[in-house]
């Protein structure tokens, strides 16, 4: 966490120098920012840890915009055809996650991808029920929402 903070620092120096706060003067800072902390403290073991974890950050934002993109393109195909193909229910979903901060992630993610919707979370926080337009195999929406959950966790921990 402390990582971030020196990053969002350096990134923010960047800006004030250069006089632009513009968004991409902002991600040249954070990229700047990001190498000279990777070179001046790579000797640091907790800096190492958030050295890792800002290319699984940038990977699973595609990762994200790219299941974005799918889900979106279904739901409007479904939408602007004659024949509907939705077969709407609610799953249960174990849950690896278990800080509130990391399953509040997790549902906000689902929810903010078409089709799915996060309902309710139980009172053991091992189980997420989501409402799911297109169940035709519930194994398989699992392991989709599982992989989903997987990556998020990966960038979180």
């Amino acid at each position: 966490m402390i990582a971030l903070v020196w990053n969002v620092a350096l990134m923010l120096i960047w800006v004030v120098l250069t006089g632009a706060f513009t968004g991409a003067n902002l991600v040249v800072g954070f990229v700047l920012g990001y190498l000279i902390l990777g070179l001046a403290l790579r000797d640091r073991p907790e800096f190492a840890k958030y050295i890792g974890k800002v290319p699984r950050f940038i990977g699973f934002i595609g990762y994200f915009i790219w299941e974005l993109l799918l889900s979106n393109l279904k739901v409007a195909y479904d939408v602007l055809t004659p024949t509907h193909h939705m077969c709407p229910g609610v799953i249960a979903m174990p849950l690896e996650a278990r800080t509130d901060g990391e399953i509040t992630i997790v549902a906000n993610l689902i929810s903010l991808t078409p089709g799915t919707l996060s309902l309710d979370v139980s009172t053991d926080r091992k189980v997420l029920y989501i409402h799911v337009m297109y169940l035709v195999d519930r194994d398989e929406v699992i392991r989709g929402i599982k992989s989903f959950e997987a990556r998020i966790l990966e960038v979180l921990r």
